[in-house]
C-alpha cells in the first residue's frame, strides 16, 4: 500500500465542494464504467437489510439503488455541496425511506450496533486515517453485520496507476493506491470478515468487497 501525504481536511472538504456540480458528469465520462455493476452487487448484498448506513453519499449516484420499500437508508456526507445535490435526487426521485444528513465518518454520533449494514462506496482510499473510519464503521454495525465497500484501486494495473497520476495532477484528494489485495487486507485487519471480492474493470477498477463484522 502506497501512502500519499496526508491531506488537509478543510482541503478536501472544498475540493468536493467544487467538484460537486461535475461529479456526475465525470463519472460518466470517465470512471463509470463499473458503476453498473456495483450497483447490482449492491443491491443483491443489501437483500434483508432493514436499516442501512450510507457514508460519502456524494451526489447520490449510489443511493437511488440502495433505496427499498421498507427500508431505511441514512444517506451522509461531509460536503454541504454534493450534500445539497443528494437531497434534490432523493427528493425529485422520491426515494423511499432515505434521509440525508451531514456528518463526518470520522465522527458519525450514531449509536452502537444501530445499522444492519454499511455501505462506503469509493471513499476509503481517500481517508488520512482510514483505520480510524473502519473502526467507526464497525461500531455503528450490529454483530454479524455487513459491510460493503467497493473501491477505485489506483495500483490495480499499469493503466489505472497512470490514469492515477494525472489526476493527482488537479489535486485529487487521494490518500492511498491500492490494489484488490490491499483493500482486502485492510478491511480483514480490521476486525472484519472478508465474504466476497470481485474486480469490475473500468479506467481505474473498482473492487468490491463485501465482509461482516467480527466478534461484538
Amino acid at each position: 500500500m502506497t501512502q500519499l501525504p496526508a491531506s488537509d481536511p478543510d482541503r478536501s472538504r472544498a475540493y468536493w465542494d467544487r467538484f460537486a456540480n461535475g461529479y456526475d458528469r465525470s463519472i460518466r465520462r470517465l470512471l463509470g464504467r463499473p458503476f453498473p455493476h456495483m450497483y447490482e452487487l449492491l443491491r443483491t448484498h443489501l437483500a434483508g437489510s432493514r436499516r442501512v448506513l450510507e457514508v460519502a453519499a456524494g451526489t447520490g449516484l449510489a443511493t437511488v439503488h440502495l433505496a427499498s420499500p421498507g427500508r431505511v437508508v441514512v444517506a451522509t456526507d461531509y460536503s454541504a455541496g454534493m450534500l445539497e445535490i443528494l437531497q434534490r435526487r432523493v427528493e425529485q426521485e422520491a426515494l423511499p425511506g432515505v434521509r440525508v444528513e451531514q456528518r463526518d465518518i470520522f465522527s458519525l454520533g450514531y449509536a452502537d450496533a444501530s445499522f444492519d449494514a454499511v455501505v462506503a462506496a469509493n471513499v476509503l482510499h481517500l481517508l488520512p486515517r482510514v483505520e480510524d473510519a473502519l473502526a467507526g464503521l464497525r461500531r455503528v454495525l450490529r454483530p454479524g453485520g455487513m459491510l460493503l465497500a467497493p473501491t477505485f484501486c489506483h495500483r490495480q494495473n499499469w493503466r489505472a496507476l497512470a490514469a492515477s497520476r494525472i489526476f493527482d495532477l488537479t489535486g485529487f484528494p487521494a490518500q492511498r493506491k491500492l490494489t484488490d489485495a490491499t483493500l482486502v487486507e485492510l478491511i480483514r485487519t480490521n476486525g472484519f470478515e472478508v465474504r466476497m471480492t470481485q474486480v469490475l474493470d473500468g479506467l481505474i477498477p473498482v473492487t468490491f468487497v463485501a465482509a461482516v463484522k467480527t466478534g461484538v
